[in-house]
């Protein structure tokens, strides 16, 4: 569609492209034909995030974002502070964790809630699985596979096996790779897009953000088909920006067992006739991912009493 805007001068063509990077207010944006643009938003504020589609004008080498397109789900990272957006339009979500060091089973059972609560397939991807603690590794993760997750193994370094085994399951999905430091994602992204370097090289040098896009989340095309972003490492994932009911999304193995709740408003911490206090009790649902539902909650609860 074309339209007229006198305070930008002639008639200017929109066309629409995805967040691939961004830096502050600077966003890289690939257009449907494959080229890249610097795009800045209009207006003061911006909610754009990477994976957005999004609505452009170019002139030259940049262009203005004119508007967000509905999004399928968006993924926040919070704290008490503050939370932030930082992966939209995502269908799976790999969760990295490794053998060595011993990776945090609470910030892997956070991430699973993340994903829940937004309607994203989770998969765990145990890395470094050639360690002697892998066997540790392995009894570790044993309740995230009771879920239902699958759970599969890589050694990032063996870069042909790595291919084999995650890229047929990545095709055809924007895929959000995610883990703490450490784990090894760094060597993880670099064995399933190898042009990986040069790709964050050229949105760095567009985007003018020099070595601080290391800190970026960027998507970056999968040579078979499909996307993979790429974020920061973290050793805290925040969930305070998630309301009580979101936060049951984050818990599937409680929903059948609500059922038999006594009261509609159960939150199933201490309630009498509590369905889910009783599958607790039988060995039904593990006490670790129930003591995680109760923190999550009382987290938020603190949060939004200052």
């Amino acid at each position: 569609m074309r339209r007229a805007d006198s305070a930008r001068g002639p008639a200017f063509h929109e066309q629409q492209g995805r967040i691939v990077s961004a830096h502050g207010r600077h966003y890289m944006v690939e257009l449907d034909d494959g080229s890249l643009r610097k795009c800045f938003p209009r207006g003061k504020r911006s909610e754009a995030t990477v994976g957005d589609y999004v609505m452009v004008t170019v002139q030259g080498e940049e262009g203005s974002i004119e508007r967000i397109l509905e999004r399928r789900n968006l993924l926040y990272r919070s704290d008490e502070m503050r939370s932030k957006q930082f992966a939209a339009n995502v269908d799976q979500l790999l969760i990295v964790v490794a053998s060595e060091p011993m990776f945090s089973d609470d910030l892997a059972g956070r991430a699973l809630v993340g994903a829940w609560s937004a309607g994203i397939a989770p998969i765990i991807v145990h890395n470094k699985a050639d360690l002697p603690s892998t066997d540790a590794a392995r009894q570790r993760l044993t309740p995230f596979r009771a879920l239902g997750v699958p759970v599969v193994e890589t050694i990032a370094t063996d870069v042909e096996k790595t291919r084999r085994t995650l890229l047929p399951l990545l095709k055809g999905h924007t895929n959000l790779l995610l883990g703490q430091s450490a784990m090894g994602k760094s060597t993880l992204l670099n064995a399933l897009v190898p042009d990986a370097g040069a790709a964050t090289q050229e949105h760095s040098q567009a985007l003018g953000a020099g070595k601080h896009t290391t800190t970026a989340t960027r998507l970056y095309r999968l040579p078979e088909g499909g996307d993979l972003i790429d974020s920061p490492g973290f050793q805290a994932f925040g969930l305070y920006h998630l309301e009580p009911e979101e936060i049951l999304r984050g818990f599937p193995e409680f929903h059948k067992p609500m059922e038999e709740c006594r009261f509609y408003n159960c939150s199933h911490r201490h309630e009498p006739g509590c369905g889910v206090l009783a599958a607790l009790k039988r060995g039904d649902i593990a006490p670790e991912r129930h003591a995680l539902y109760t923190r999550l909650l009382a987290e938020n609860e603190a949060r939004n009493s200052y």
